[in-house]
């Protein structure tokens, strides 16, 4: 499980806001999806 602390979910979520990759394409691995996505809105 990861949490919204976990490297990977860093990583992603540096991806996403340099435009590199969209939210919609985070692999569907265990929680990922939803540990960026409660990164990215937190940081809004």
């Amino acid at each position: 499980m990861f949490t919204t602390k976990s490297g990977l979910v860093a990583v992603w979520v540096r991806l996403i806001k340099a435009g590199t990759y969209t939210e919609d394409k985070v692999p569907k691995l265990s929680n990922l999806q939803e540990m960026v996505h409660q990164v990215l809105i937190s940081e809004k």
